[in-house]
């Protein structure tokens, strides 16, 4: 019997899906993190875009887990998702509050 190779392009996978849903597609970035049985999958976005990748109740958060779990199963190799705000906007955000109490 082969054993299924692991796939490579599970985070662009993941990018993919997260761009199609997000305001701002170009803060979409996903980090891999190999560990030895698992590989986690750390999704940045915008802190205005978070909610709409996590979705109402977590149920779009939880689609795309599903599909993880689905490559898991058929690679024997766990995939985790998690969903991170991205901090390249906090400097913007410091000097806009700094000017608004000039």
């Amino acid at each position: 019997m082969l054993t299924a190779q692991r796939p490579d392009d599970m985070g662009d996978l993941v990018t993919q899906i997260a761009r199609a849903l997000v305001d701002i597609p170009a803060d979409v970035k996903v980090e891999e993190v190999e560990k030895e049985e698992s590989t986690a999958l750390r999704l940045h976005v915008a802190p205005t875009d978070v909610g709409k990748v996590i979705g109402k109740q977590g149920r779009t958060a939880r689609s795309i887990r599903t599909i993880l779990g689905a490559v898991s199963m058929k690679h024997h190799h766990r995939y985790t998702l998690d969903i991170l705000e991205e901090d390249k906007h906090a400097p913007e955000e410091e000097h806009a509050s700094a000017a608004s109490t000039a």
